[in-house]
């Protein structure tokens, strides 16, 4: 966060340059980043009627902002499991994702990026559609099965439908496909020759390559989390449905 009394007189360059995190702000407010580089703080803010105080609020807001660890979430109950997730996702598909698009599909480089920026704007859009349809696979089949095996478990379910769930693909199935799953971003890696970027590359691309290896770790910790707490959490939950189901199916 940059501590000048004068920064509203700086330029978007020198802000982005000092703090990439202040592109991603800029973007949340509908501002490229990249069209007004040599342009003020105050100018850009004054052009899109932005509260100059509201945009350095939310830089610090995100500077603070800080995601529960590993050993944190493993003391919570399955469902604030799903729902930190299915957070997670929301800020991938709602912000990420979009600001990567938007650098992607609107940057002007010099000539000698022209080649790498024509393939990331043929390759980026796949890997957004399989990511998009990742999630929604992920949330439509493990998250369900999770609330549903919940309702079982509080005896909300009618005994006949909890044997037909049950007779579908169990949790563990589903955690050892979702195990199995080829690194995503592996196409990005090899197109990118692992993030290189030579120290006088246009600012753009070397917020863009920020980004994108920021959302790589992210998406490291986030396989970790599902693999290594979720799945085991709901593995035990579906064992305790089938003895509960079990039993009742002997009581009969």
């Amino acid at each position: 966060m940059p501590k000048d009394s004068h920064i509203y007189k700086r330029s978007i360059q020198d802000l982005v340059q000092e703090n990439y995190v202040f592109a991603g702000v800029l973007h949340y407010f509908g501002i490229s980043f990249y069209e007004y580089e040599q342009q003020s703080l105050e100018e850009v803010c004054g052009k899109f009627r932005v509260n100059p105080k509201q945009l350095i609020s939310e830089l610090e807001a995100w500077a603070w902002k800080k995601d529960p660890s590993k050993e944190e979430l493993y003391l919570r109950p399955i469902e604030v499991l799903v729902e930190y997730l299915k957070k997670k996702h929301h800020f991938f598909l709602r912000h990420e994702l979009p600001f990567m698009s938007n650098i992607i599909s609107g940057v002007d480089l010099p000539a000698e990026y022209a080649g790498l920026i024509a393939d990331l704007r043929l390759m980026f859009p796949l890997f957004v559609d399989d990511f998009i349809h990742h999630i929604h696979e992920e949330e439509n089949s493990v998250f369900k099965r999770i609330k549903k095996l919940q309702a079982i478990e509080r005896n909300e379910v009618r005994l006949e439908e909890a044997v037909k769930l049950l007779a579908r693909p169990s949790i563990a199935a589903m955690a050892e496909e979702h195990d199995a799953h080829d690194d995503e971003m592996e196409g990005i890696r090899k197109l990118t020759q692992e993030y290189h970027l030579d120290s006088n590359a246009p600012m753009a691309i070397k917020v863009l390559y920020h980004e994108l290896q920021n959302f790589e770790r992210e998406l490291i910790i986030h396989a970790h989390i599902e693999n290594e707490l979720l799945f085991p959490k709901a593995v035990e939950l579906e064992k305790e449905v089938k003895r509960k189901v079990d039993k009742q199916i002997k009581c009969n």
